[in-house]
């Protein structure tokens, strides 16, 4: 998929809220400016989320729950975490049986970990369009064919 622009990266954020249900994983996995967090906050703002959400750089997990929006989400940034084993402090498995989560860096923690998850990988492009890959597992299949 190709992203020319900020607003093609919210506005697949906006389809992929459409989408999403508790439960899910939405891996976004890119470099620094690749356009991670704009999907996010796509995502945030169609599920009511009103204002810029923050980026979780530093808190590491920003949780939202209703009526902020319609179901409960963590917006998890990775990219501080340096060992996967400071993750269970974060308690990201219990989280994923209510919540949608969205994580930012998701490599951090390896790709077995997400291995159920939409991982949405994105590459800058020389002409600073934004290339997607999607590597779309079961549960998102009928779902992603929707985007």
């Amino acid at each position: 998929m190709h992203l020319a622009s900020p607003q093609d990266s919210h506005a697949l954020g906006i389809r992929l809220a459409a989408l999403a249900q508790p439960g899910d994983v939405i891996a976004l996995s890119g470099p620094l400016g690749a356009g991670k967090t704009s999907i996010a906050r796509g995502l945030l703002a169609a599920l009511g989320l009103e204002g810029e959400a923050p980026s979780p750089s530093f808190a590491i997990v920003q949780p939202y729950d209703p009526p902020e929006v319609r179901f409960p989400v963590l917006h998890v940034d990775l990219y501080r975490i340096e060992d996967p084993a400071e993750a269970e402090e974060l308690g990201l498995d219990d989280a994923r049986t209510d919540s949608l989560l969205v994580v930012e860096w998701p490599e951090r923690l390896g790709e077995a970990y997400w291995a159920d998850a939409l991982w949405l990988a994105l590459e800058v492009a020389p002409d600073g369009a934004r290339a997607l890959t999607a590597r779309v597992p079961a549960a998102w299949r009928d779902r992603w064919l929707q985007i």
